[in-house]
């Protein structure tokens, strides 16, 4: 069944190629200018961060996961979730939410080759537009390019390996293809991923001034991972009609070898993950190119099954499957205003349906339901050099559930959720910015999921809670910005109902699980500025007058934060995290990046206790491009001092948490695009990720 799918999806692919092409009219060669618009690596706006992944090899040569670890102000532990500058993140795919969290979102992003990425947004300001549920922020990993009016194709292939015990490889190749005639567009992107890989943690009990061993594991583990995206456009008159389809499947095994007190196992575990996305996009056109009118279609399907088998016993220890279906109607309405420069009023309505079912050992033991209704309203305006932002939304929640032994507490409300934001602009360049936004944040599947989708032995268990509540979040944002790479920015959210991961001991066993914690605040302040080299050796007065692109120069780009976790009745400490990013040009345009990343020990994360540096990691990355940048070539390693580790302890707790994974990685990766002969064709929008052009504040294509 699930091969069927790909075989499909390659034969429409072979179709659209035999298609797809207009017979090319004859024409008069013309002197003609090629104007490049070269991406920014960082990029600052008023509601987002934009980082580039496409043209950077030191993010785009390991997977998705590996790539954003890097990024400057993002926190994503294996323990402890995801967050960037003090604010949960909810993950967005093409505009799209993913609806997974923890281990089975690092699962899914660890899987996707991070060479299939053309940016990531880190929507730090979401308006009304931006579902409620978003909670802190969310991050949209945006794929692919833009297509043309002839066949285009890109190749990608990035190999890694790590040694340690022994040698492990890491294999990634994609494939992007697209075109488009007088009757239809299209864009096809096929890859895989192939992925060996170690982690070993252990769990250490530290009472009465003396360690006990509580549980140690050896895990050596396989991931595959082939996923294909595809989308087809056709023009409805002047409106125009797209569909997208994606499938990713995943086949995951690992050996575990555990020990402690009074065990010993040796377990496989199997995952299998197939998740399948269909949209159907409507756009209508007006005379006035301001206006516009979007109904959008989304239909997600996302099943689990999980394995896990002890050699010792020749029995089965775990057999838990998971079936979630999605369904969601929406449509966005925006158009200019007249009294007010660049101003803008829009509005929309969804209606979303997520239906979640878990099963053990074939026994359902979760049923749930969740239905939400929602409308919006947005304006934005400028007047002189002030910019204004107030909207408002309005969702109403309908969910209900049960477990094999009772019913979940239902959770029935209608809620409001303003936002507001204004901006001084000192120039076209310079901003001042404040915000404030109320959002939601409802409990995931994976932390809902009751069943144990990871690893089980005598001493340590993970389970998730289905009695979890929404969160409740107040952001509050206020930050100055330059050049689009320089700022100092401070942010506020505060937590009701905060659902966060807990490790305690409970009769000697370990238990991961998700609570929800009455209050808590994340303050957050960072600040980012490029420095560049010229400033020493031609002073502050010259390099301000020089005209030349950051991204072609030599600098160092320094980010620093402190992050302080508020939480009632307990004292907590606050941590500082830096991130060091040097880029060299090197004889031959060969481009040198090193990239640095510390965190500070003896801070709090949540009910966590760093205990030694985490995010600890120094990477290099080598590259160069080739006949008229048509190939790419990297050479990277990865925490080459073999120092990413974490080690934290749990408040309350005499535990000591304790992983390490074979993080340094040595790779080459090469970038191939296939020369066509039309070299000066229009581009025409990406299909595969069809976006709102940013005005003001910006839109995500939801």
């Amino acid at each position: 069944m699930k091969k069927n799918y790909l075989l499909s999806m390659f034969f429409l692919g072979a179709v659209c190629i035999l298609t797809a092409q207009e017979t090319p009219k004859q024409s008069v060669e013309l002197n003609e200018v090629a104007i490049v618009k070269v991406k920014k690596a960082i990029e600052q706006k008023a509601d987002r961060t934009i980082f580039d992944f496409a043209g950077q090899p030191s993010l785009n040569t390991g997977s998705v996961l590996e790539g954003i670890k890097k990024l400057p102000g993002l926190i994503a532990s294996d323990v402890a979730g995801m967050m960037y500058q003090g604010k949960q993140l909810d993950v967005f795919m093409d505009g799209r939410p993913l609806n997974i969290t923890t281990n089975e979102l690092n699962s899914f992003l660890e899987g996707m080759p991070a060479n299939a990425i053309e940016k990531i947004e880190i929507i730090t300001q979401p308006g009304a537009e931006f579902p409620a549920t978003s909670g802190g922020a969310i991050m949209n990993i945006i794929t692919n390019v833009n297509a043309k009016k002839y066949l285009s194709a890109t190749y990608t292939n990035s190999t890694n390996f790590t040694s340690y015990d022994h040698l492990r490889w890491r294999i990634n190749n994609s494939l992007l293809l697209s075109a488009k005639n007088k009757y239809f567009g299209w864009q096809l992107n096929v890859g895989q991923n192939y992925r060996e890989s170690a982690m070993w943690t252990s769990l250490t009990k530290i009472e009465n001034n003396s360690t006990s061993l509580v549980s140690a594991t050896n895990a050596d583990r396989i991931g595959r991972t082939n996923f294909v995206k595809s989308a087809l456009t056709f023009d409805v008159g002047d409106d125009r009609l797209l569909f997208n389809y994606d499938i990713n499947y995943s086949n995951n095994n690992s050996n575990t070898l555990g020990n402690g007190p009074g065990f010993s196992t040796n377990d496989d575990s199997f995952t299998d993950a197939l998740r399948q996305d269909f949209v159907v996009t409507f756009q209508k056109k007006f005379d006035d190119r301001a206006k516009k009118l979007d109904f959008k279609f989304n239909y997600n399907s996302n099943q689990n099954d999980f394995v896990l088998n002890s050699r010792i016993n020749n029995a089965s220890v775990l057999d838990n499957t998971s079936n979630q279906q999605l369904f969601n109607a929406k449509f966005d309405y925006s158009q200019p205003i007249t009294f007010s420069d660049e101003g803008k009023l829009s509005f929309g309505g969804l209606y979303e349906a997520l239906l979640f079912e878990t099963q053990n050992m074939n026994v359902v033991n979760l049923d749930y339901q969740r239905k939400t209704t929602a409308a919006y309203g947005e304006l934005q305006s400028k007047f002189d050099k002030f910019n204004f932002i107030v909207g408002g939304r309005a969702e109403d929640y309908n969910i209900t559930g049960k477990t094999n032994t009772a019913d979940l507490i239902p959770f029935k409300q209608f809620r409001f959720f303003p936002n507001a934001s204004a901006q001084y602009n000192f120039s076209n360049s310079v901003y001042f910015n404040v915000n404030y936004n109320k959002k939601i944040s409802l409990p995931s599947t994976s932390a809902l999921n009751p069943n144990n989708t990871n690893y089980q032995n005598p001493n340590v268990d993970y389970s998730g809670n289905p009695n979890l509540q929404p969160t409740i979040f107040d952001n509050y944002e206020v930050k100055l910005s330059a050049f689009d790479y320089a700022f100092i920015g401070y942010n506020v959210s505060s937590a009701q109902n905060q659902v966060i991961n807990r490790v305690l001991l409970t009769n000697n066993v370990v238990v991961n699980t998700s609570v929800n914690v009455p209050q808590i605040k994340v303050h957050n302040f960072n600040i980012g500025m490029p420095i560049p080299y010229m400033l020493f050796t031609k002073g502050l007065a010259e390099t301000m007058k020089m005209n030349v692109n950051p991204d072609s120069m030599n600098f160092l780009y320094v980010y620093t934060a402190y992050q302080y976790h508020q939480i009632p009745a307990i004292n907590t400490n606050g941590f500082w995290m830096f991130n060091l990013m040097s880029q060299i040009v090197l004889p031959k345009d060969i481009k040198f990046v090193m990239n640095y990343n510390y965190m500070f020990p003896n801070g709090n994360y949540f009910y966590f206790i760093v205990e030694k540096p985490m995010r600890n990691a120094l990477d290099l990355t080598f590259s160069k491009k080739f006949f008229k940048g048509q190939v790419s070539v990297s050479i990277s390693a990865d925490d080459i001092l073999n120092s990413n580790r974490t080690v934290v302890s749990s408040y309350n707790t005499p535990l000591l948490l304790s992983i390490k994974n074979d993080s340094r990685r040595f790779g080459l990766s090469v970038n191939y695009k296939i020369p066509t002969k039309n070299r000066f064709a229009k581009e025409d929008p990406n299909l595969l990720n069809k976006e709102k052009k940013e005005e003001g504040a910006g839109n995500l294509n939801q």
